[in-house]
């Protein structure tokens, strides 16, 4: 068996073991370590999933996505619906500061606008919103405005990746430009690419993290 096939059965097997994905709707193809998802499945939330189950596959460097999303039975949901659910959602979250996020919604496709301080609060604006029924998409525009002094983010950032098991602090640089912080070097696995990626954006005045980590 070639080692794209060998890839191949070994995301399918991962969709499979995906509790919340219906494995037989979703197409699976390798090569070189390029994955490419297509089918179709219920909502955008179970889509996002299957592209997270194929990240996670030991020998995937990247995944082209390209499933359909496929309504159960005969929903039809306005988007002045998914509009008003999204908001109600968003008012009732502890982790988005209250009036801060604005909501536009066109064909089922969620934009969300806004300001706030910290990456998380983005990050649970965006996963608040993801698993109404019907949406299509979700595209983030909320921006970060931190109040802190952003002097030491490229030292925080460094100090808190050395105290991580996961990586080498040899095969790492830290870079950073106000509050824009850019990562380079090598890691063993996407996963541990993910790691360093969130790490940096745990810093205080953090507001865009480039990451040019490669996996070898």
């Amino acid at each position: 068996m070639s080692n794209d096939s060998k890839l191949q059965q070994a995301v399918l097997d991962e969709l499979a073991w995906e509790p919340s994905v219906a494995a037989g709707h979703v197409g699976v193809t390798a090569e070189d370590g390029v994955v490419t998802l297509t089918g179709h499945v219920s909502s955008f939330a179970e889509k996002s999933t299957a592209e997270a189950a194929a990240r996670r596959v030991k020998g995937v460097r990247a995944v082209i996505e390209h499933i359909k999303i496929k309504l159960k039975g005969d929903v039809r949901i306005t988007d002045d619906e998914i509009a008003a659910s999204a908001a109600a959602r968003l008012s009732e979250d502890v982790h988005v500061p209250k009036d801060s996020v604005q909501v536009v919604v066109e064909e089922g496709w969620i934009t969300l606008n806004g300001e706030v301080a910290w990456n998380y609060q983005k990050e649970a604006a965006e996963q608040c919103v993801w698993r109404l029924p019907a949406i299509v998409g979700v595209t983030n525009l909320i921006t970060i405005k931190p109040a802190v002094d952003v002097f030491n983010i490229r030292d925080d950032i460094t100090h808190a990746l050395n105290r991580s098991w996961f990586f080498d602090p040899q095969t790492i640089e830290v870079r950073a430009e106000g509050g824009q912080v850019r990562l380079s070097g090598t890691v063993q696995s996407l996963h541990e690419r993910q790691i360093a990626a969130a790490t940096a954006w745990r810093a205080p005045g953090v507001t865009e993290v480039l990451n040019d980590l490669v996996v070898v």
